[in-house]
């Protein structure tokens, strides 16, 4: 598969999040991401509800997307998961291990958001930010 062209400029390494081509979303800011990713939101700004996507622990984009968006490492993100879960106030992203499973699951679901690097983006998936 070839990868998109971008209508913007961008690094070919730099993060991106990434929806459902179909999405209605059409982007997002920095703290609606925060929401979502750290448990506050279950739902994109227009009200529809929202599946976030994070990599397994020890993953390279985890840890720089959670630097990035939060400035915590990935060990006080598990800690903070880590203390919401027990309290069951909120539920972590769905974990995966591949690049190509957050494609697929982009691809056949418009709930889905995950981040990846710009140059992983494929066909059927629209950025909605990009971390500058």
């Amino acid at each position: 598969m070839g990868l998109v062209t971008p209508s913007y400029s961008q690094s070919a390494d730099s993060l991106v999040v990434v929806v459902n081509s179909k999405s209605s979303t059409g982007s997002l800011s920095k703290k609606e991401l925060t929401d979502i990713y750290m448990g506050r939101f279950n739902k994109f700004p227009n009200g529809e509800s929202v599946v976030p996507i994070d990599f397994s622990s020890g993953n390279g984009n985890r840890e720089a997307f959670y630097e990035l968006l939060v400035g915590k490492s990935e060990r006080k993100i598990n800690a903070y998961w880590s203390r919401l879960l027990f309290s069951g106030r909120a539920t972590p992203p769905q974990k995966v291990d591949s690049t190509a499973e957050v494609a697929s699951i982009i691809k056949n679901d418009t709930h889905a958001l995950a981040y990846l690097l710009a140059s992983d983006v494929q066909p059927g998936m629209k950025i909605v930010y990009e971390f500058k």
